[in-house]
């Protein structure tokens, strides 16, 4: 998500192990921890630009790396913090803030390893957009009151609006889902694949893709109390063979488009207007395929 939002979750889950006297020192650490994961995107090459959408989400966001992050972060803030706490505490606080970064990246749909080295899966709940302010704002305004009245009970207001969002969004997907699966359905169509995603910044508009036979099929799905769709683009899978036959298999620019096409998770249509291998998953408008 968000630097905003990731800062913000870390801190309401460091501020709740926090006493009131240092409440505003351990709120600081957990936001710092929860925005340290994305320190990846320093990792950029100008003579490879895939190179960033490999790191990005990767060793930093993993699972496994939690502890040694959380120790890299309490390293680098306990010096102006020396005499003030406790080596133990600024832990326990960077952990807390460290942890929620890659699951709550992993609830979005751009894809988050969380079990690197073990795994190169890109794991993506697609249950909230990356940018939500009715997600954000709220966990803000609730992380703020607990410093300035110094009662940790607002962090636990904050973590249950985080679990109750989170969870909203993932029954809202399963309607979509629903919805979808009946779209293709009343078109004759068999979904090979099926992936929803959530519209920037709610819960209630969502992208549905799914392919049928060679084409990948886009429409805009709106579920509240009953769901209805709006029909979108159609574009063909992108198949090296077809699309490219001639290009050399052992050449970089092939590398660099497998490379790509993990990164997207195998969702590359090909538009044959502009000749552009294209990532389906994201546009501005939900029913439609020309990228971000």
């Amino acid at each position: 998500m968000d630097p905003i939002s990731q800062g913000a979750v870390g801190a309401a889950f460091a501020q709740s192990t926090a006493r009131s006297q240092n409440i505003a020192k351990i709120t600081l650490i957990g936001c710092l921890a929860g925005m340290a994961p994305d320190l990846d995107v320093l990792i950029q090459s100008r003579d490879d630009p895939i190179l960033f959408l490999e790191y990005h989400r990767q060793f930093t966001h993993s699972l496994i790396f939690i502890p040694l992050g959380s120790l890299l972060v309490s390293l680098f803030v306990f010096p102006f913090l020396k005499g003030l706490l406790n080596f133990k505490i600024v832990y326990i606080a960077s952990f807390l803030g460290y942890a929620t970064h890659g699951l709550l990246d992993a609830c979005t749909s751009y894809g988050t390893q969380l079990f690197w080295p073990f795994s190169d899966a890109r794991i993506a709940w697609n249950s909230v957009s990356i940018v939500d302010p009715l997600f954000t704002v709220p966990v803000v305004i609730l992380v703020i009151s607990g410093i300035k009245t110094r009662k940790i009970m607002f962090s636990y207001f904050a973590i249950a609006w985080v679990t109750f969002y989170l969870f909203l969004g993932f029954l809202q997907y399963g309607r979509a889902f629903a919805a979808a699966t009946e779209l293709a359905y009343s078109r004759g169509h068999r979904a090979e694949r099926l992936t929803l995603k959530p519209s920037f910044g709610n819960l209630i508009l969502w992208k549905a893709i799914y392919q049928h036979e060679g084409n990948y099929f886009v429409d805009a799905i709106r579920t509240m109390y009953s769901s209805t769709w709006c029909s979108g683009d159609i574009i063909e899978v992108f198949d090296f063979n077809h699309h490219i036959p001639s290009l050399d298999k052992n050449s970089q620019q092939v590398k660099d488009i497998e490379r790509f096409q993990w990164f997207t998770q195998d969702y590359l249509g090909y538009d044959q207007e502009s000749g552009l291998i294209i990532d389906i998953r994201y546009s501005v408008i939900p029913n439609e395929i020309t990228p971000m």
